[in-house]
């Protein structure tokens, strides 16, 4: 079986208390925390993988964000 090559935008969160909290947002749920930025990527890696093996073995259907932009809008709010 060929493997596929996917891609991921992740949102790396500072958290209050220290660390990130790691969001993936093609994959809903896939959520993840790491104690500096290092950690965070390792953990967002774990958890993609995690994500990617459930739905396998519950026969769903994967996207990722190869095709995906991502952008930052600046709003000046009053």
């Amino acid at each position: 079986m060929k493997k596929k090559i996917l891609q991921y935008n992740i949102i790396l969160r500072p958290e209050l208390e220290g660390g990130f909290t790691v969001i993936v947002p093609a994959l809903p749920g896939c959520v993840t925390y790491g104690k500096n930025l290092k950690e965070a990527k390792e953990m967002a890696y774990d958890a993609i993988n995690a994500y990617l093996a459930s739905v396998k073995k519950h026969g769903g259907s994967v996207s990722s964000d190869r095709d995906n932009l991502f952008a930052t809008l600046e709003i000046t709010y009053a």
